[in-house]
Protein backbone atom coordinates (compact mmCIF):
# COMPACT_ATOMS: atom_id res chain seq x y z
CA UNK A 1 0.00 0.00 0.00
CA UNK A 2 1.37 3.42 -0.97
CA UNK A 3 1.71 6.31 1.49
CA UNK A 4 -1.15 8.16 -0.25
CA UNK A 5 -3.42 5.12 -0.07
CA UNK A 6 -2.55 4.61 3.60
CA UNK A 7 -3.38 8.27 4.35
CA UNK A 8 -6.72 8.03 2.52
CA UNK A 9 -7.62 4.88 4.46
CA UNK A 10 -7.83 6.85 7.72
CA UNK A 11 -9.38 10.06 6.44
CA UNK A 12 -11.99 11.87 8.57
CA UNK A 13 -13.58 14.38 6.17
CA UNK A 14 -15.67 16.19 8.79
CA UNK A 15 -12.68 16.63 11.08
CA UNK A 16 -10.55 17.81 8.16
CA UNK A 17 -13.20 20.36 7.27
CA UNK A 18 -13.32 21.74 10.79
CA UNK A 19 -9.54 21.94 11.03
CA UNK A 20 -9.36 23.66 7.64
CA UNK A 21 -11.75 26.34 8.91
CA UNK A 22 -9.81 26.86 12.15
CA UNK A 23 -6.48 27.11 10.34
CA UNK A 24 -7.92 29.55 7.81
CA UNK A 25 -9.47 31.81 10.45
CA UNK A 26 -6.34 31.66 12.62
CA UNK A 27 -4.37 33.16 9.74
CA UNK A 28 -6.89 35.98 9.19
CA UNK A 29 -6.79 39.24 11.17
CA UNK A 30 -10.28 40.60 10.52
CA UNK A 31 -12.36 37.43 10.31
CA UNK A 32 -14.19 36.09 7.25
CA UNK A 33 -17.77 35.75 6.13
CA UNK A 34 -19.32 32.35 5.45
CA UNK A 35 -19.08 32.96 1.72
CA UNK A 36 -15.41 33.96 1.97
CA UNK A 37 -14.60 30.84 3.97
CA UNK A 38 -16.39 28.63 1.45
CA UNK A 39 -14.55 30.27 -1.45
CA UNK A 40 -11.14 30.04 0.23
CA UNK A 41 -11.64 26.32 0.98
CA UNK A 42 -13.28 25.58 -2.37
CA UNK A 43 -16.42 24.23 -0.71
CA UNK A 44 -20.09 25.07 -0.96
CA UNK A 45 -21.64 27.49 1.59
CA UNK A 46 -23.94 24.68 2.75
CA UNK A 47 -20.95 22.49 3.56
CA UNK A 48 -19.40 25.27 5.60
CA UNK A 49 -22.57 26.35 7.42
CA UNK A 50 -23.05 23.22 9.56
CA UNK A 51 -19.39 23.04 10.54
CA UNK A 52 -19.32 26.75 11.44
CA UNK A 53 -22.44 26.31 13.54
CA UNK A 54 -20.80 23.53 15.56
CA UNK A 55 -17.55 25.47 16.00
CA UNK A 56 -19.48 28.49 17.25
CA UNK A 57 -21.55 26.37 19.66
CA UNK A 58 -18.35 24.80 21.04
CA UNK A 59 -16.72 28.26 21.45
CA UNK A 60 -13.84 27.65 19.04
CA UNK A 61 -15.20 30.33 16.69
CA UNK A 62 -17.28 33.43 17.35
CA UNK A 63 -19.71 35.21 15.04
CA UNK A 64 -19.25 38.98 15.06
CA UNK A 65 -22.03 41.59 14.85
CA UNK A 66 -20.86 42.16 11.26
CA UNK A 67 -21.74 38.50 10.45
CA UNK A 68 -18.11 37.47 10.16
CA UNK A 69 -16.33 34.61 11.88
CA UNK A 70 -13.12 34.63 13.88
CA UNK A 71 -11.33 32.21 16.20
CA UNK A 72 -11.70 32.60 19.96
CA UNK A 73 -8.98 32.05 22.58
CA UNK A 74 -10.25 28.56 23.40
CA UNK A 75 -7.47 26.75 21.53
CA UNK A 76 -4.93 28.89 23.37
CA UNK A 77 -6.60 27.97 26.66
CA UNK A 78 -6.58 24.27 25.78
CA UNK A 79 -2.89 24.54 24.99
CA UNK A 80 -2.37 25.65 28.58
CA UNK A 81 -4.66 23.02 30.07
CA UNK A 82 -4.19 20.74 33.04
CA UNK A 83 -0.74 19.09 32.69
CA UNK A 84 1.04 22.41 31.99
CA UNK A 85 -1.05 24.00 34.77
CA UNK A 86 0.15 21.43 37.28
CA UNK A 87 3.71 22.05 36.14
CA UNK A 88 3.25 25.80 36.58
CA UNK A 89 1.86 25.38 40.11
CA UNK A 90 4.66 22.96 41.01
CA UNK A 91 7.34 25.36 39.80
CA UNK A 92 5.66 28.42 41.29
CA UNK A 93 4.99 27.16 44.81
CA UNK A 94 8.58 27.32 46.15
CA UNK A 95 9.07 30.74 44.55
CA UNK A 96 5.86 32.01 46.16
CA UNK A 97 6.97 30.67 49.55
CA UNK A 98 10.34 32.40 49.30
CA UNK A 99 8.65 35.65 48.34
CA UNK A 100 6.20 35.41 51.26
CA UNK A 101 9.06 34.87 53.73
CA UNK A 102 11.21 37.73 52.40
CA UNK A 103 8.36 40.20 51.83
CA UNK A 104 6.33 39.21 54.89
CA UNK A 105 3.25 39.43 52.69
CA UNK A 106 0.78 37.01 51.14
CA UNK A 107 0.95 36.28 47.40
CA UNK A 108 -1.17 34.45 44.84
CA UNK A 109 -0.88 33.18 41.27
CA UNK A 110 -3.60 33.94 38.70
CA UNK A 111 -4.35 32.47 35.25
CA UNK A 112 -7.05 33.00 32.64
CA UNK A 113 -9.92 30.52 32.35
CA UNK A 114 -12.30 31.46 29.51
CA UNK A 115 -11.35 35.12 30.07
CA UNK A 116 -12.21 34.94 33.75
CA UNK A 117 -9.25 35.15 36.11
CA UNK A 118 -8.78 32.23 38.51
CA UNK A 119 -6.46 31.98 41.50
CA UNK A 120 -4.58 28.67 41.18
CA UNK A 121 -2.01 29.00 43.99
CA UNK A 122 -1.67 31.08 47.16
CA UNK A 123 0.82 31.38 50.01
CA UNK A 124 0.23 33.23 53.29
CA UNK A 125 2.75 35.52 54.92
CA UNK A 126 4.81 33.94 57.71
CA UNK A 127 3.15 36.12 60.35
CA UNK A 128 -0.07 35.43 62.18
CA UNK A 129 -2.16 37.70 59.94
CA UNK A 130 -2.39 38.70 56.27
CA UNK A 131 -4.78 39.60 53.48
CA UNK A 132 -5.21 36.63 51.15
CA UNK A 133 -7.57 35.22 48.54
CA UNK A 134 -8.75 31.61 48.32
CA UNK A 135 -7.48 29.23 45.63
CA UNK A 136 -10.25 28.79 43.06
CA UNK A 137 -11.56 32.35 43.47
CA UNK A 138 -12.64 34.04 40.26
CA UNK A 139 -11.77 37.70 39.97
CA UNK A 140 -12.47 40.55 37.57
CA UNK A 141 -10.39 41.65 34.60
CA UNK A 142 -11.16 45.35 34.87
CA UNK A 143 -10.77 46.28 38.54
CA UNK A 144 -7.91 44.09 39.79
CA UNK A 145 -4.15 44.31 39.44
CA UNK A 146 -4.01 40.83 37.92
CA UNK A 147 -6.64 41.76 35.34
CA UNK A 148 -4.82 44.96 34.38
CA UNK A 149 -1.62 43.03 33.72
CA UNK A 150 -3.38 40.47 31.51
CA UNK A 151 -5.12 43.23 29.56
CA UNK A 152 -2.00 45.40 29.31
CA UNK A 153 0.08 42.67 27.67
CA UNK A 154 -2.68 41.42 25.32
CA UNK A 155 -2.95 42.34 21.65
CA UNK A 156 -5.77 44.77 20.76
CA UNK A 157 -7.76 41.86 19.31
CA UNK A 158 -7.32 39.71 22.42
CA UNK A 159 -8.17 42.65 24.65
CA UNK A 160 -11.37 43.40 22.76
CA UNK A 161 -12.45 39.77 22.94
CA UNK A 162 -11.76 39.60 26.67
CA UNK A 163 -13.69 42.80 27.27
CA UNK A 164 -16.63 41.63 25.14
CA UNK A 165 -16.89 38.47 27.22
CA UNK A 166 -17.09 40.74 30.27
CA UNK A 167 -20.10 42.49 28.63
CA UNK A 168 -17.95 45.60 28.21
CA UNK A 169 -17.14 45.32 24.54
CA UNK A 170 -17.80 48.89 23.40
CA UNK A 171 -15.51 51.81 24.23
CA UNK A 172 -18.45 53.60 25.88
CA UNK A 173 -18.76 50.80 28.45
CA UNK A 174 -15.07 50.59 29.30
CA UNK A 175 -14.02 52.25 32.57
CA UNK A 176 -12.83 55.80 32.01
CA UNK A 177 -9.07 56.03 31.66
CA UNK A 178 -8.56 52.26 31.51
CA UNK A 179 -6.67 52.26 28.20
CA UNK A 180 -4.25 54.91 29.47
CA UNK A 181 -3.79 52.92 32.65
CA UNK A 182 -3.05 49.73 30.73
CA UNK A 183 -0.49 51.53 28.55
CA UNK A 184 1.29 52.60 31.72
CA UNK A 185 1.23 49.08 33.14
CA UNK A 186 2.76 47.66 29.96
CA UNK A 187 5.45 50.34 29.86
CA UNK A 188 6.56 49.95 33.49
CA UNK A 189 6.07 46.17 33.55
CA UNK A 190 3.83 45.93 36.64
CA UNK A 191 0.65 47.23 38.26
CA UNK A 192 0.52 49.09 41.59
CA UNK A 193 -3.05 50.10 42.44
CA UNK A 194 -5.34 50.46 45.46
CA UNK A 195 -7.59 47.46 45.89
CA UNK A 196 -11.13 48.02 44.64
CA UNK A 197 -12.35 45.44 47.14
CA UNK A 198 -10.47 46.07 50.42
CA UNK A 199 -9.46 49.47 51.84
CA UNK A 200 -5.84 49.94 52.81
CA UNK A 201 -4.60 47.24 50.41
CA UNK A 202 -2.34 47.82 47.39
CA UNK A 203 -2.49 45.29 44.58
CA UNK A 204 1.07 44.72 43.32
CA UNK A 205 0.98 42.55 40.18
CA UNK A 206 3.65 41.36 37.74
CA UNK A 207 3.45 39.21 34.59
CA UNK A 208 4.84 35.72 34.08
CA UNK A 209 5.84 35.22 30.46
CA UNK A 210 5.72 31.93 28.55
CA UNK A 211 8.13 30.66 25.88
CA UNK A 212 6.31 32.57 23.11
CA UNK A 213 6.45 35.89 24.96
CA UNK A 214 2.80 35.99 26.01
CA UNK A 215 1.61 36.37 29.60
CA UNK A 216 0.65 32.93 30.91
CA UNK A 217 0.01 33.97 34.52
CA UNK A 218 0.20 36.91 36.90
CA UNK A 219 1.74 37.09 40.36
CA UNK A 220 -0.11 39.40 42.76
CA UNK A 221 0.67 40.54 46.29
CA UNK A 222 -2.18 42.23 48.22
CA UNK A 223 0.25 44.50 50.06
CA UNK A 224 -0.65 45.92 53.47
CA UNK A 225 1.58 48.17 55.52
CA UNK A 226 2.73 46.63 58.77
CA UNK A 227 2.16 48.96 61.75
CA UNK A 228 3.41 46.46 64.31
CA UNK A 229 6.81 45.88 62.70
CA UNK A 230 8.87 48.90 61.66
CA UNK A 231 11.56 46.87 59.88
CA UNK A 232 9.11 45.04 57.57
CA UNK A 233 9.82 45.55 53.83
CA UNK A 234 8.14 48.67 52.44
CA UNK A 235 6.07 48.91 49.25
CA UNK A 236 9.02 49.41 46.89
CA UNK A 237 11.02 46.61 48.48
CA UNK A 238 8.07 44.23 48.21
CA UNK A 239 7.51 45.25 44.59
CA UNK A 240 11.18 44.57 43.80
CA UNK A 241 10.90 41.11 45.39
CA UNK A 242 7.71 40.41 43.45
CA UNK A 243 9.32 41.42 40.15
CA UNK A 244 12.27 39.13 40.90
CA UNK A 245 9.83 36.27 41.59
CA UNK A 246 7.97 36.96 38.33
CA UNK A 247 11.23 36.98 36.36
CA UNK A 248 12.29 33.70 37.99
CA UNK A 249 9.01 32.02 37.07
CA UNK A 250 9.26 33.38 33.50
CA UNK A 251 12.70 31.77 33.21
CA UNK A 252 11.35 28.48 34.57
CA UNK A 253 8.53 28.46 32.02
CA UNK A 254 10.92 28.33 29.06
CA UNK A 255 12.06 24.95 27.67
CA UNK A 256 15.69 25.65 28.57
CA UNK A 257 14.81 26.46 32.17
Amino acid sequence: MSIAEDADRYRAPALDKGLDILELLAATDDGLSQAEIAKALDRSPNEIYRMLDRLVRRDYVRRTPEDRYEVTLKLFELGHARPPMRRLISQATPVLRQFAIKAEQAVHLVVQDRNILVVIAQVDSPGYWNVSIRVGSRISLVNTGSGHVFLAFSTPEERLLMMEEQDMGTPEKMPKGLITRLDGVRQQGYENMPSAQTPGVLNLSVPIFGPMGSVIAVLTCPYTQRLDKLDAPNTQQVLNLLREAGQELSRRSTPSA
